[in-house]
């Protein structure tokens, strides 16, 4: 590679995530115009400055067009998991179910907007738990303000496994992970590490929301006991099985919470009256939703299914070895710059195993739930086309957002643009750059809505800044990923939608605020560990 690295071609290479950033922050632009506009600017760049001619720039998307495929059929299946759910009017009843269940305001709370959103985020993810959360957290009788910060960060934990570990994915793509390798099982572990850190703070954090100190008391012992069951878990399984890791603690600890509701401690009516989050008078005791006689588990009839076929494909390994046997894969010729950068070409690329894939399961235990519904009645005339039409439109810009951000990071690694990013930051920096792993996470988070897209922007960038460096690639990787998992809670795109469920459009600036107060220490902490386990 004969690239110069000089302080323009630095520029250059930057440019696109310039671009970005002022387009989303300074110009409010939504993610999904704003990638296509950094992928025009990236291609321009490729040409102009990087030596790529236009054969390159077509293998090289259509790379990133197929790596993205994953990501995308992910997207699709759990928005409509959301919409069958949403359509039966199944989460009005999971709310007026947890309420008579969980007689401690202080525990009720908790596991409205932390645990049943980790729940969510297990399955779905994009927005999708922060638009629930708002208005079934109103219904509690918690004020507006408060019903959008609770489960933003509330479901960010479980940003990097969750929705059956897409964003994870995302990251091992674009760090060139190799599944089951021992650089792959050491980022999985530290990137679990960290976060297991930001889900004990928040879980503490929603504790002080509520009441401060009298709260904090209240509710140690079960933070304590979901940050073990949620945080621990998804370590231990990070090691195990990472398209579950953050799932199945989910799912235990929404178990769990309910048991802890008919302890001694926790089982009898307990509340703060001048809690400043609460205003009881907006309590709604009716079930919003077209359905009253829908119980609780019926509520979570896909979710079982989901958890069933999930269980059952990648647990048993005869069935996983069956249906993993068929791949689809796609071959690319060989690509090269006037630079010298050469890109080896491929028999089989990236490999899509759709039978194994959490699109499938997802897309199985939604068809499911939707005919389950409809038979018990629950889904009205016209409503099973409403969800499919829904689905479509709530998928469409997360899906060009991410097609449009994994082709731009494909073209920038495979024109040497990347490699350049790196070794200006390392020139600049040095070692002291390792304290900022995370906060580029979050950054990505923040401009993209989504820890998948930070991954894909930034993986690849923050491996090459690592081997660079001379550092253990999976501090740096693991910090990317788990600040991008804080920066969910921050993301405009996440406040946007739990402003409008919660109908306070206009109040994104105070939640943030108040969020960045918890979230901006937090990986400070996980910067300054990484910079001591690089020492």
């Amino acid at each position: 590679m004969n690239i110069p690295v000089t302080l323009f071609m630095w520029i250059m290479a930057f440019m696109p995530i310039i671009v970005l950033l002022v387009l989303m922050i300074g110009f409010n632009w939504p993610a999904f115009k704003a990638a296509v506009t950094g992928l025009v600017v990236t291609a321009i760049s490729s040409v102009l400055f990087y030596k790529a001619n236009i054969g390159l720039l077509l293998v090289e998307s259509g790379k990133g067009a197929w790596s993205a495929m994953p990501i995308l059929l992910v997207i699709l299946t759990a928005i409509l998991m959301y919409q069958v759910s949403r359509e039966a009017g199944a989460f009005a009843v999971i709310r007026n179910g947890m309420r008579s269940l969980l007689p401690n305001e202080l525990l009720l709370v908790l596991a409205m907007g932390w645990i049943f959103e980790s729940f969510l985020q297990g399955i779905t993810g994009f927005g999708v738990p922060v638009a629930v959360g708002a208005p079934l957290l109103i219904g509690l009788g918690v004020k507006p303000l408060w019903a959008v910060i609770i489960p933003l960060i509330g479901q960010s934990w479980g940003n990097t496994f969750g929705t059956l570990a897409a964003a994870w994915d995302a990251l091992a793509m674009s760090a060139g992970l190799e599944a089951g390798s021992q650089a792959y099982m050491q980022t999985a572990f530290w990137t679990a590490f960290f976060i297991l850190i930001w889900n004990a703070v928040l879980g503490f954090a929603i504790c002080w929301f509520y009441g401060k100190g009298k709260a904090l008391k209240k509710g140690l012992p079960a933070v304590l006991a979901m940050t073990v069951i949620q945080g621990g878990g998804e370590l231990l399984l990070s090691q195990i099985n990472t398209t579950l890791a953050c799932f199945l603690p989910a799912c235990a600890s929404l178990i769990v919470i309910l048991l802890l509701g008919r302890t001694k401690l926790y089982g009898k009516e307990w509340s703060i009256e001048d809690s400043k989050i609460m205003d009881r008078t907006l309590a709604d005791e009716k079930a919003e939703g077209k359905t009253s006689d829908m119980t609780l588990l019926q509520a979570f009839v896909p979710y079982f299914l989901l958890s069933a076929l999930a269980l059952i494909v990648l647990l048993i390994k005869p069935v996983n070895a069956f249906l993993g046997q068929f791949a689809i894969g796609i071959p690319f010729p060989e690509t090269q710059t006037g630079y010298g950068f050469v890109n080896e070409a491929v028999e089989s690329f990236s490999p899509l195993k759709l039978f194994t894939h959490a699109s499938m399961f997802l897309l199985l235990a939604s068809l499911a739930g939707l005919v389950y519904y409809k038979k018990q009645g629950w889904i009205q005339e016209g409503g099973v086309k409403n969800v499919f039409v829904k689905s479509l439109m709530m998928a469409r810009n997360s899906s060009i957002a991410v097609l449009g951000l994994v082709v731009m990071s494909k073209l920038m690694s495979s024109t040497g643009q990347t490699v350049v990013l790196a070794n200006g930051i390392v020139t600049v920096l040095g070692n002291a750059y390792v304290i900022l792993a995370p906060f580029v996470g979050l950054l990505g988070t923040f401009m993209t809505g989504s820890n998948m897209s930070s991954n894909i922007l930034f993986g690849n960038f923050q491996q090459t800044t690592a081997e660079l460096l001379n550092v253990e690639a999976s501090y740096i990787l693991g910090a990317q990923s788990a600040g991008a998992s804080v920066g969910s809670s921050i993301s405009p795109s996440n406040i946007a939608f739990g402003t409008t469920t919660a109908n306070i459009s206009g109040s994104e600036g105070q939640i943030m605020k108040k969020i960045l107060c918890v979230a901006m220490p937090v990986v400070l902490v996980i910067g300054v560990l990484v910079y001591i386990l690089a020492g």
